[in-house]
């Protein structure tokens, strides 16, 4: 068909609205955002027509119009930010939110959200208060730190520790400690960018002591220890620790800040997942340590910075805090996760990230079999039970691998399409496809989610 004549098939705006079928969209995504639809659909297709796309008339009736607005509503509908099941084993990805909050986190950002509240009010003096001084008390409580303060993010702590402290002052550092983390956020760039100068020392692989102290001189403002949370350099290496440079700062009378990162609070080598800094551990030799709410510790996102008093009291004043401070559902979550460390064993059951780091292998199987019979009893589907390992994830114990069991899900429809389906289903499942296979890992799937698997795959059909 010639395109004069598939120009003239085109239907218009008004054909389109008015079509019983795509009348009733505007009950899903409102009167003005299917309007907009409409427009565009119009538009691509005469795009299309003149590209040579289209051909046939029956490419641009109603019905195949109204089949790609579903589909660009169902696209619409999984950008949303919306719950999602983790069926990648990945216990910490960032992708999906990293970590899932423990259930008095939960129940307290409901009540903070649904209330007035004590934010910047000091119930005991009758008059405006600290929005830090109760979450500063309850983490120095925890870690020995004098006092704290909490920001949007661990990037957002380190720019305001940096912006406070080294302002035209050179920031002493290892070569083999400059590293970039998601999102291109590069040490090298934050320490500029906040008007620091970036002195470097040693090598990629080797930096001594003697490399801090040789770069000391009159514009020096400090030291900084940035923690390769999110990678490892083994063999012919060495680098000064904290209780080394505690030393040196010492000396010289200048501050030893730690960008600590993933914000261990509890040591967990005995489970199997080595040695990794605990936050208390760092701050006995370093004047601040900033570390993030949602990684290990198994909070929310927010950068913490601990540390000693004169240090917090200057980032207070520091008119760049105002632009990165927390909201009182961050604090109020905060608050929850940080109380339940009061007590190390309820917190390895109690906060997600720690019970999934730890769980047995027993009991991961028995789940995963748990989960295998259901599929089996409730779904057209079939599937078997793997054998197989996972990572901790949000760049923390980047060289270990934990044991885990993967549910092999078994279907005629190709691999490709199957993983999409489950992204589009009414619960969204991202699963780990390897090996032209959809696996779900049970290591972060959570029991009531078993329920809403079943209904994702019944609503698929094999």
């Amino acid at each position: 068909m010639d395109q004069k004549k598939l120009f003239r098939s085109l239907p218009s705006v008004n054909d389109l609205l008015n079509s019983d079928k795509i009348s009733e969209l505007s009950k899903t995504v409102g009167a003005n955002e299917l309007k907009n639809l409409v427009q565009e659909a119009i538009e691509d297709a005469r795009q299309s027509i003149l590209s040579g796309d289209i051909t046939d008339a029956g490419e641009v009736s109603i019905d195949c119009m109204y089949q790609d607005f579903l589909g660009k509503i169902e696209d619409d509908r999984v950008l949303e930010l919306q719950p999602v099941i983790n069926a990648t084993g990945v216990i910490l990805h960032t992708n999906l939110g990293r970590a899932k909050l423990a259930d008095s986190a939960r129940v307290a950002i409901d009540a903070i959200a649904s209330n007035a509240t004590n934010l910047e009010y000091d119930i005991t003096l009758g008059e405006r208060g600290d929005r830090y001084k109760a979450i500063g008390k309850l983490v120095s409580e925890l870690t020995g730190a004098d006092d704290a303060i909490v920001v949007n993010n661990n990037a957002a702590a380190v720019m305001l520790v940096l912006s406070t402290f080294f302002g035209n002052k050179e920031i002493i550092t290892s070569r083999g400690q400059l590293v970039e983390i998601g999102g291109s956020f590069r040490v090298p760039d934050i320490i500029t960018s906040t008007g620091g100068i970036l002195h470097e020392v040693g090598t990629t692989n080797k930096t001594h002591l003697r490399d801090y102290e040789n770069a000391i001189n009159e514009n020096t403002g400090g030291f900084l220890i940035v923690h390769t949370s999110n990678y490892k350099v083994i063999g012919f290496t060495e680098t000064p620790d904290s209780r080394e440079l505690k030393k040196l700062a010492e000396k010289y009378d200048l501050p030893l800040m730690n960008d600590l990162g993933s914000g261990l609070m509890l040591d967990l080598s005995e489970y199997g997942l080595g040695r990794e800094p605990t936050i208390s551990q760092e701050l006995q030799n370093c004047d601040l340590v900033m570390f993030s709410g949602d990684k290990l510790l198994g909070g929310p996102q927010a950068g913490i910075i601990a540390g000693k008093q004169k240090y917090i009291d200057k980032l207070k004043h520091n008119q760049l805090l105002r632009a990165l401070r927390v909201d009182k559902m961050t604090l109020a979550a905060l608050t929850e996760t940080l109380k339940i460390y009061r007590d190390p064993e309820k917190a390895m059951t109690e906060i997600p990230v720690l019970n999934a780091l730890t769980v047995s292998e027993d009991k991961l199987k028995e789940r995963a079999e748990n989960l295998l019979s259901l599929i089996k009893e409730k779904t057209s589907f079939d599937a078997e039970i793997v054998a197989g390992d996972t990572v901790v994830g949000g760049g923390s114990f980047p060289d270990v691998k934990l044991p885990t069991y993967l549910l092999s899900l078994e279907s005629d429809i190709p691999v490709v399409k199957l993983d999409k389906l489950l992204k589009y289903a009414k619960y969204p499942l991202i699963s780990r496809v390897h090996d032209e296979s959809i696996l779900f890992d049970i290591r972060t799937i959570d029991d009531p989610e078993f329920d809403k698997i079943i209904t994702d795959l019944n609503e698929i059909k094999k």
